[in-house]
């Protein structure tokens, strides 16, 4: 692999380099004596790249600060998956990789030192893509509890084909322009609780992935249970996709708050991708100054391929193994206040419409005096201000309760789609 220079002084990356050896020696001496706990005590500690391995809990008290400097020498090149592709990637801050309970804990600050990252990234002068902040690869029963972790260098908790995960009582904070700076995102894990949790970061709060066609192997995601957390500011609050060619299926949202993100809850896909989102049940969300409550989009055109012809492509193609499909999804007891763009914009694809969709008693109220916004990011959706509920290529519709205040124009207009009427759904 590429080795990369220091760009910090010899003199401190001395000092770090100590402190890194430092810390790795307990985690490795705890591991080889069977497992145990490693607790950073109070006080900033600035580390490099730390490997977690199996049956360690790394514990930050009250008071206790881990800062990784941001030098890409301290980073070592990993191969893993970066926006669902197999990539060479620097190492995660902390990074546990085929380890078996591994956990992270304590009332401490991990802090990802992400500004160098930030700026590196714009100028792009980097080779290589970012550090997340923690991730797991590979790995079996994880926890992470407690901390608070900021400032993250791109995704903040990375957990990867793993299984049985636990992340609770987290807090996370990354500048709202960070990019890149997703909260937590799950990819082809199963048996994932995510619980209690604070988000407010500069890209999707939470994003349920299972990799892209450039993965080398396609691993669902599934049986993920999200409850109980509140976001802010991101792209999305809880977001399935883009990548998501193994198939996602099995979530569970409820009880959450979304404040001030640009979506709420959210689908995203496109042709070539593949897979299969299914079974998504989303219950008592209450959401306040998102631009779009829900969207579901399969012509999503971020990211490469995303401006090929056919991924805006309005008209039926040949239903192949890049054809994502969408199905059984219900969204009961949503409440939205002071909405921007517009109610929802829902849509299959033509040749694969949605299939099972209900919406119960959903209760949305605009803005007073709402910003135009681009609620889908798909060729040919304008801006919109207080519009209501879009939706396209979509079969067995259901919907009972939903209620609009405010909307500017059609309550509800539908291309393609069988079930409840539209007359029936929306009072405004």
């Amino acid at each position: 692999m590429t080795q990369v220079q220091s760009i910090i002084t010899s003199e401190r990356a001395d000092a770090v380099r100590q402190t890194t050896r430092a810390l790795q020696d307990a985690i490795d001496r705890t591991a080889d004596s069977g497992g145990g706990r490693v607790t950073i005590t109070p006080g900033v500690h600035e580390s490099g790249a730390l490997r977690l391995r199996s049956h360690v809990e790394l514990h930050l008290e009250q008071g206790a600060v881990l800062r990784f400097v941001p030098d890409p020498a301290l980073y070592p090149l990993v191969g893993a998956r970066w926006e669902g592709a197999t990539a060479a990637i620097h190492s995660p801050c902390v990074y546990a990789r085929n380890a078996t309970d591994v956990s992270i804990t304590g009332a401490g600050e991990i802090d990802g030192g992400g500004q160098w990252w930030w700026d590196a990234f714009r100028e792009g002068t980097l080779a290589h893509p970012r550090p997340t902040l923690l991730a797991f690869h590979g790995c079996t029963r994880v926890e992470v509890s407690g901390v608070t972790l900021i400032d993250s260098p791109s995704w903040t908790v990375h957990p990867l084909l793993c299984d049985d995960v636990r992340i609770v009582g987290v807090r996370i904070i990354n500048p709202a322009d960070s990019p890149n700076t997703d909260g937590i995102d799950p990819e082809s894990c199963r048996d994932v609780l995510i619980d209690g949790c604070h988000i407010d970061v500069g890209d999707d709060c939470i994003a349920i992935k299972s990799g892209s066609e450039g993965a080398a192997e396609r691993v669902a995601c599934e049986r993920i249970t999200i409850t109980g957390c509140r976001m802010l500011h991101g792209h999305g609050g809880v977001v399935i996709g883009s990548e998501m060619s193994g198939d996602v299926r099995g979530v569970t949202i409820s009880d959450c708050v979304f404040e001030g993100t640009d979506r709420g809850i959210r689908i995203k896909t496109r042709r070539g991708r593949g897979g299969v989102v299914e079974d998504v049940q989303v219950s008592d969300i209450t959401m306040d100054a998102v631009m779009c409550p829900i969207v579901v989009n399969p012509f999503y055109f971020c990211g490469p391929d995303g401006r090929l012809p056919q991924v805006s492509d309005r008209r039926p193609r040949p239903v192949d193994e890049g054809t994502p499909h969408i199905r059984d999804i219900r969204l009961a007891r949503i409440s939205a206040t002071n909405v921007q763009a517009c109610a929802a914009f829902i849509s299959g694809l033509p040749e694969a419409p949605i299939a099972g969709l209900i919406l119960e008693q959903i209760d949305i109220s605009f803005a007073a005096d709402p910003e135009p916004a681009v609620p889908a990011m798909a060729e040919g959706v304008p801006a919109m201000a207080a519009a209501g509920i879009l939706l396209a290529f979509a079969s067995d519709v259901h919907a009972r309760g939903v209620r609009l205040t405010g909307v500017r124009g059609v309550a509800v207009a539908t291309e393609d789609v069988t079930g409840t009427p539209a007359e029936a759904w929306a009072s405004a």
